[in-house]
Parts: structure tokens; C-alpha cells; sequence
């Protein structure tokens, strides 16, 4: 996390407060299509809803298989209307009680395939969208109030649902709210109604162009995520897109769309990719069509989906495809520059692991020390490549020994290994990951449904860094993340920082759903499916309860607002025996507690640090409160007293020599949504942001050298903490 910025996430948290359900828009949309819904169920989804069932209740394959009956059946009801309308802005008490005749029929809905009763609750949810965004759009003709005392209560998704009437109060006030934040912005009323009527066409525009696909898939994880909250069914397309994310690699041009009004807009360029080298395309560019090959037929796609558009782009590397390219500086009717690429495999670089190195500064008991940091996104690995036989398959533990054997030449005195907000990926990177930095032993142990133990081993002799180390961790490392912070920890290899981590304990795997119909052209999608529960090489496990830090930061999520304890129906945290493992160290309470108050006294004195601990506290008051005031002058003053602060704090930058980024200063909030702003100022901002001081980074390397510090002066407490540490030892001296 490199800056929190309080009032920057509440505005996000009311920007998206009216958004559609991800998992209906994520393909994006295209204006004024017609749904290519359907009347109900494909023959495919038919079998594929079968399958699921067969699978869900199957001990052989699920972990926990649960009874299809009525109670389930309550709960995929309950879990399908939260995924059409998570906050309650759509469809009234009314629709939801003429519902009710479905609940019981879930279960032998999904049993047998027959499950239009998800077409039919859709076909309600999506009139009721178009009638709410006509009525926010006629509320753009009149006028607005912000002189009285109104409140906006953003936060519905425990709010009982309302009558036609309440809606109507609802909707009144969110438009206020998204127009007042576009005043406070310095709009303009003809430009407001503009904006916000554009925006609301754009929501009703996402309804309109879903297909059967989106339909049936998030009914599916309606059941699925009730059998537990990390299986899920994925269509084939969600499936396709998932397997880019875990092999951090694709087959395409290298960059990242997304849909401004009717058109697909380049977001940025992947470095090295087919689009970035030709130097012809940038960020705010404008894709109006579409080719295969030198000759194929150009296609017009503005209005399309934007997954429908990536789908025409992609394919097999070293073919052709055209594109037609309207300049980020043109206006959209101007004639488009065609443009030949050819495509390529391409690594994802935003995922992929980077290193950084920060020298912490001389002390009156210690020298200046240079760590280098490790950030990984993901535990990825191209499992298809592997398998091919591919020297060069993308790996996240490959290249983490890569940066380890870098970080060896240049003499660091230890390394960070960042895991911030990884939420996971492969198991496999995780154990092997964990062996770049122990010299063979258990990883991590799997306990299958019917109770059978493995345990996953580093058999690899040998470590790529056997100096100190500590790992960062917050409330979204997660997963994997939590394999690898819980075997260090277990072998006292290194220091565990940060936050309490997710608390994800169980393993899931991916079916494809292909294999089992006889059909030659059979496209069913894939199911994600909980398999097996993870435990720690000393038997504990993370499910729910996480890796709790050595060295911890203040809280910045509460663990009843994020993580694996706050799903209802989680596994419940167990142990089992443990796993005989080495332990190469013991940071025994002593050294813990000097390590802390060296920690505090520190963090008292860095302003940034301060900032941030400020920040966060602040964002979880406003968080805690659910409304915000409708009065233009108390908005406004509180946007001055935001001002202020900014405006204060980049003085007292200014005079302790700390530099930043202008890009990163004038943060008010513009009222804008993300596919609103400009798309080039959008990723210049982003990637200032990544480059950005980041105090809890920082810290936490001071941290570690101060452990260096503590163990090279004192034998005895060295002898204590490391008795084990054979040919490391000597690395963790001064």
C-alpha cells in the first residue's frame, strides 16, 4: 500500500455506490444494444448446470458437499439477488416477494438443468434497471437543494428492500450526491446534466448488452459460492481470462482496454509488446475497428463489448491484425489510422514480480544498510508452457531467484519480500517460492475431504538467499501468501510485518468441465472447486484466523469488514499434527519487543508514517459512519479542510527535502467515475503512485536492519535467536 488517501476512497466508495453487479459488467457494454439474453437455458447450460450439481454434492470431489435441500435452495436465492443488485437500488420489497414461489424450486432447478427461474428474476432486475435510470435521468431536468439537511445513506446491503416509492427517495438523493460532487468539482449545470446523463445511458447500456452467458454464470455462483466462498463456476470466457492471470501471459498486442461511452479507449501498453513497440499506439487512443490479417474485412466496433472486441484482437502469436486507430488527441469522426501488428506472447508486467533496493540511514549503533525489496503481485506460473517443455515459461519463482541472485552481487544486507495484497495463485509457486530460502523440508500440509494428509515439500538442497529476510504482509495477502508467510515464519527463517493476512485456508482446483461430455464440440466452462485445506508445517492453519505478524502496523482493514472470517459460510479454523521441520531461528520476546519499541519510537518521528497511521483512522471513522450530508457548504467546507491538509503537507515535504510526484498532488475528488477520466492522465497518475514513497515499505526494511543491528551485538541473544542457522549466521551479524 503506498499511500491512503482517506477522502480519495470514500469518494470511490460513493462512486460505485450505485454500480451494477460486477459480474455483470465486467465484459464492459456497447449503446443502445438489445439483450441477447434469451428466453432461458441453452442445451449446454443445461448439461453444465447438471454437472455443477454432480460435482457440488459429490465427496469425491468437493471438500465439503453440501445437500441440495431447501435450505440451500434459500441461500442460492438469496445469493442470486445479492449478485444482481447488491445494495438494493433496483428492484422493490414487491418484486422480491413475487419472487418467493421460486425459493423452493432452486435445488431441483439446478438438478435438472431447468433453471429459467434465473431468467425470469433477471427479466424483473433488468426492467427495473431501465425504469430507475429513466427516472434518474429525468431528475437531471430540474434543479436541486443543498442548502437543508439532508443525508445520503450509500451503504444498502443491509437495508431492507424498499417500496417503489423508497426508491424513488433513494435514487433523488444519489443523483443529488453525484451532482453535488461534480459542482464541488467545479463543473458546470450543462456539463453536470451532460456527465451524469451519459453515465446513467452507460448503466442502462451494460443491462441491455448481457448475454445468456453473463445470465447463467452468475446464477451458478450463486450455488456455487453457498457451498463455500472460493468455488466458482466460470463460462468458458471467464475461464480463458483466468488462465492469463495465473500464467501471466497472453497471446495478443500487449494492451490494456476498457469502454469510454460507445468506444474502446487504450488504457496503457504492456512494455515490450507488440503495440508498444510499434510506437504507433498510446494511452486515450481510440479503436474503431477491427481486422484479421493484411486483407480481412475491417469490422466497426464502436458499440461493442469490450470483451467481445479483446476476443477479436487476441489469437495465435506471429499472426496479423488491423486496426483501425482514432489519435487520443482527434476528435472521434476523424478518419482512423490503420495499423498492422503482429501479435506475440506477452508477459503481463503489472503482475509480475519487481525489485527495488532502499538504503536505511547510519544510526549512532548501526551503518547504513541497503535492503532490497521484492514486491510480488501473484504466485503465477504458465503451466501450459511448463508442461510444452518451455525453458522460458513465465514464473514467479524463477523470477524471484533471479532478483535474489542480483540482490547477491550487489552485497544487500538483507530483503524484503513484499507481499501485499497478493491474494495467491499457484500452489505450486508458494512451496517452491518458500525453498529459494530454506534448505529442504515441509512446506505445507493438505488435508484432502476424506481426511488423507500430504505434505508439499521443498526437496531442492540448497537456498538462493540465506541473509536475512522479512516478509510484509497486510489483510489481502492471502492464499499462497499465507503458505509462504506461515512456513517462514514456522521455521523462524524470517520476521514476519504488517497486518493480521486474509485467512484463506483451503486449496481449490480447476475442472474443466469439457472432459466428461461425450460431444467433440463441447464448450461447458470450468469450474473452481474446493478441494483440500492448507496447514502450516507446525499443523496450525490459516483458515480464518490468518498469519498474525511478529512486527505488526496499525490495522487498516478490520477483520469483520475484510477477510475469510467475515463469510458465513467459511471453514472453521482446526490443527493437525505437525510436520517435523528444522528451526533455523527463534525470535525470542526479547529480541520481538526491542525490535517493537526500536519500531515506535522511529514511526513517531516519520511524518509520511504518521500521515498514513492518520489516514487510515480516518477513513475507517467516515467509513463507520454509511451517509454523507447533502449540504453544498458543508461538503464544501469539508473538501477545504482536505485542501488544507494537502496544501500543509506538501509544505512540510517541501522543507524536509522529501519529493513527490506533482502528478500525485491535487487529488480532490473530481466526481468522476473510472471510465470517465482521461485515460493517458489516469495511468500517468497510477504509475507516479507506484513510484511513490512508501512509509510502511520503508519501515519495514529499517525494521530488519535493525534486527541485524540487535543480533550482531549481542552473541548470547544471537546464539538464542539463530542456534540453527549453520552458514546464515553470519550474515545476520554487522
Amino acid at each position: 500500500m503506498i499511500h491512503f488517501d482517506s477522502r480519495s476512497l470514500r469518494s470511490l466508495m460513493l462512486g460505485l455506490a450505485l454500480a451494477l453487479p460486477l459480474a455483470l459488467t465486467t465484459a464492459g457494454s456497447a449503446s443502445g444494444q438489445e439483450s441477447d439474453v434469451g428466453n432461458g437455458p441453452s442445451a449446454a447450460q443445461e448439461t453444465t448446470s447438471r454437472m455443477v450439481y454432480g460435482l457440488l454434492s459429490d465427496s469425491r470431489y468437493a471438500y465439503r458437499p453440501r445437500a441440495l435441500d431447501a435450505a440451500l435452495s434459500r441461500q442460492i436465492f438469496d445469493g442470486y439477488l445479492k449478485s444482481l443488485d447488491p445494495n438494493k437500488y433496483f428492484l422493490t420489497a414487491q418484486d422480491v416477494d413475487g419472487f418467493r414461489p421460486y425459493v423452493g424450486t432452486l435445488g431441483d432447478a439446478i438438478r435438472s438443468g431447468q433453471v429459467e427461474p434465473a431468467w425470469a428474476i433477471f427479466a424483473v432486475y433488468r426492467d427495473r434497471v431501465r425504469q430507475r435510470v429513466a427516472y434518474a435521468r429525468n431528475l437531471l431536468k430540474g434543479e436541486f437543494d443543498f442548502s437543508g439537511n439532508e443525508s445520503y445513506a450509500y451503504d444498502r446491503k443491509d437495508a431492507p428492500w424498499a417500496d417503489a416509492a423508497g426508491l424513488d427517495a433513494l435514487w433523488r438523493k444519489s443523483v443529488m450526491n453525484d451532482w453535488l460532487r461534480l459542482k464541488l468539482a467545479g463543473k458546470k449545470p450543462d456539463e453536470i446534466r451532460k456527465t451524469l446523463d451519459r453515465r446513467y445511458a452507460n448503466m442502462l447500456d451494460s443491462v441491455n448488452e448481457l448475454k445468456g452467458d453473463d445470465v447463467f454464470q452468475t446464477f451458478m455462483n450463486a450455488y456455487a459460492e453457498s457451498i463455500d466462498p472460493h468455488t466458482e463456476y466460470m463460462n468458458p470466457r471467464s475461464a480463458a481470462n483466468f488462465a492469463i492471470t495465473m500464467s501471466n501471459s497472453l497471446e495478443g498486442i500487449g494492451a490494456v482496454l476498457f469502454r469510454q461511452d460507445d468506444v474502446i479507449v487504450v488504457r496503457e501498453l504492456v512494455p515490450g509488446g507488440p503495440a508498444a513497440r510499434s510506437g504507433r499506439i498510446k494511452s486515450g487512443d481510440r479503436i474503431v475497428g477491427v481486422a484479421q490479417g493484411p486483407r480481412g474485412e475491417m469490422k466497426d466496433v464502436i458499440g461493442w463489448r469490450t470483451d467481445d472486441v479483446v476476443q477479436l484482437i487476441r489469437g495465435k502469436s506471429g499472426t496479423q491484425v488491423r486496426l483501425d486507430v482514432v489519435p487520443a488527441e482527434a476528435p472521434l469522426d476523424s478518419k482512423p489510422v490503420e495499423i498492422l501488428l503482429s501479435r506475440a506472447r506477452v508477459r503481463i508486467e503489472d503482475a509480475r514480480a519487481h525489485a527495488e533496493t532502499i538504503v536505511v540511514p547510519a544510526s549512532a549503533d548501526a551503518p547504513a544498510r541497503k535492503i532490497g525489496v521484492i514486491k510480488l503481485p501473484g504466485f503465477y506460473q504458465d503451466f501450459e508452457a511448463r508442461r510444452r517443455g518451455d525453458a522460458n515459461y513465465a514464473s514467479a519463482t524463477r523470477d524471484i531467484a533471479r532478483m535474489l541472485a542480483d540482490f547477491r552481487n550487489q552485497r544487500v544486507d538483507g530483503v524484503v519480500l513484499d507481499l501485499r495484497g497478493n491474494g495467491g495463485g499457484s500452489l505450486n509457486e508458494a512451496v517452491e517460492l518458500t525453498g529459494l530460502f530454506i534448505d529442504q523440508g515441509p512446506v505445507v500440509q493438505v488435508r484432502e475431504a476424506g481426511g488423507k494428509v500430504t505434505v508439499q515439500h521443498d526437496r531442492n538442497s540448497g537456498v538462493a538467499w540465506d541473509g536475512p529476510l522479512a516478509v510484509l504482509i497486510n489483510r489481502g495477502s492471502a492464499s499462497a501468501s499465507e503458505i509462504v508467510a506461515g512456513a517462514i515464519q514456522d521455521y523462524g527463517r524470517g520476521l514476519i510485518i504488517g497486518e493480521t493476512s486474509f485467512g484463506k485456508g483451503t486449496v481449490q482446483t480447476m475442472l474443466d468441465l469439457d472432459r466428461w461430455p461425450s460431444k467433440d464440440d463441447a464448450n461447458f466452462g470450468e469450474l473452481k472447486l474446493t478441494i483440500a485445506q492448507f496447514f502450516r508445517p507446525d499443523g496450525s492453519s490459516t483458515q480464518n484466523k490468518g498469519v498474525v505478524p511478529d512486527v505488526s502496523f496499525p490495522v487498516s482493514v478490520d477483520a469483520n469488514e475484510y477477510g475469510e472470517s467475515t463469510y458465513p459460510n467459511a471453514l472453521p479454523w482446526s490443527r493437525i499434527v505437525a510436520s517435523p521441520h528444522v528451526r533455523y531461528g527463534n525470535f525470542m520476546p526479547n529480541l520481538l519487543a526491542s525490535l517493537r519499541t526500536r519500531h515506535e519510537a522511529r514511526s513517531a518521528r516519520d511524518v509520511e508514517y504518521q500521515w498514513w497511521i492518520e489516514d487510515v483512522r480516518q477513513f475507517r471513522q467516515e467509513q463507520a459512519k454509511k451517509t454523507i450530508s447533502l449540504n453544498e457548504a458543508e461538503r464544501r467546507a469539508e473538501r477545504d479542510r482536505f485542501d488544507a491538509q494537502r496544501k500543509q503537507r506538501a509544505e512540510i515535504r517541501a522543507r524536509l527535502g522529501i519529493t513527490r510526484d506533482p502528478l500525485l498532488e491535487g487529488r480532490s475528488d473530481d466526481g468522476l467515475t473510472a471510465d470517465e477520466r482521461n485515460a493517458a492522465e489516469d495511468v500517468a497518475r497510477t504509475e507516479a503512485a507506484r513510484k511513490a514513497t512508501d512509509p510502511l515499505l520503508r519501515e519495514s526494511a529499517a525494521i530488519l536492519s535493525d534486527t541485524v543491528s540487535l543480533l550482531g551485538q549481542n552473541s548470547r541473544l544471537a546464539a538464542q535467536v539463530l542456534p540453527q542457522t549453520h552458514n546464515a549466521a553470519g550474515r545476520w551479524t554487522d
